[in-house]
């Protein structure tokens, strides 16, 4: 089997402990979290990304919390962590990306652009040509985070190839969550495993891995990275995961009926796993207890 890429695994986009009633971080949650993540299974954890609210984050209270987590980190021997740094602003895209390899994380996922929705591949060529040269040292990755259902726009197959070609090494891939099946494929067939991919649709995952995906970064992982982690397993080990894959399928289909997500991922983290209830930034709202209990009653079934 060709090597595989250094960020290569499974990754929970994971959810941000913010306090109740609060909407400052919960700090003193941290530790406990990356330890629950890492012991589900997970290789590593995104942070900031689309499940982690991080839009709804200033650079000040990214920086603290990139701090406090990679604190965890050193206890927690292999844990790769993810930062988010993607913003509309280059300047400020640049500024959080050089904090977070300053911080020696072990690669970020960013955005592209998403005010300006009518930009051509050049603009967005030339916007990441730029944060790459300011922000990524030379033996670092940089991932694209491919979500046109919330950003409005995304990366071609002509785009990817063109930043590859120009950084092969630190623009190592993207993070897939375009929920297309026909992408998916067609990512793979172009690139092979030359491009990392990770894919962002739980119920893709063996469809992915089967054309090229190394790995993935999704919600439902704060809860299920643990079948999350036997496909992959299965997958790396050439064997058919199809079976564990089912069961993911059914995980991921019943915590669809719930969007935004992260609120009722956090409700079902305290209900099944216990741990802190923490709750979601405006203009996100917290789940009705009610919701989580018959949320968590469900899910248990599957």
């Amino acid at each position: 089997m060709t090597e595989l890429h250094p960020l290569a695994g499974v990754y929970a986009a994971a959810v941000t402990p913010i306090k109740q009633n609060a909407s400052t971080i919960d700090f003193e949650s941290v530790g406990k979290f990356m330890h629950f993540l890492h012991g589900r299974g997970c290789h590593g954890a995104l942070l900031f990304g689309t499940t982690g609210e991080g839009p709804s984050f200033s650079p000040k209270e990214r920086e603290a919390y990139l701090r406090a987590v990679r604190v965890i980190r050193q206890q927690i021997r292999g844990f790769k962590l993810l930062a988010g740094t993607g913003t509309p602003s280059l300047s400020e895209t640049i500024e959080l990306t050089k904090l977070a390899f300053e911080l020696n994380y072990d690669g970020v996922v960013v955005l592209p652009p998403y005010y300006f929705r009518k930009v051509t591949d050049d603009g967005l060529f030339n916007w990441f040509s730029e944060l790459i040269d300011n922000a990524v040292p030379k033996n670092k990755y940089l991932l694209g985070y491919h979500i046109p259902p919330m950003t409005g726009i995304g990366f071609s197959l002509e785009l990817l190839e063109k930043l590859k070609d120009k950084y092969p090494t630190q623009f190592a891939g993207i993070k897939d969550s375009s929920h297309d099946e026909a992408f998916a494929t067609a990512v793979g067939q172009k690139f092979g495993k030359d491009l990392l991919v990770l894919n962002g649709t739980d119920t893709y995952l063996h469809h992915a891995l089967k054309n090229n995906a190394q790995g993935a970064i999704t919600a439902p992982a704060n809860l299920i990275s643990d079948n999350l982690r036997k496909v992959w397993d299965v997958f790396q080990e050439g064997k058919d995961p199809t079976e564990i894959q089912n069961k993911v399928n059914k995980q991921r289909h019943f915590l669809e009926k719930f969007s935004p997500i992260a609120p009722v991922l956090k409700g079902l983290l305290n209900k099944i796993h216990g741990l802190p209830q923490w709750s979601v930034r405006s203009p996100l709202e917290d789940a009705s207890q009610n919701v989580i209990e018959e949320a968590t009653q469900e899910f248990l079934k599957i």
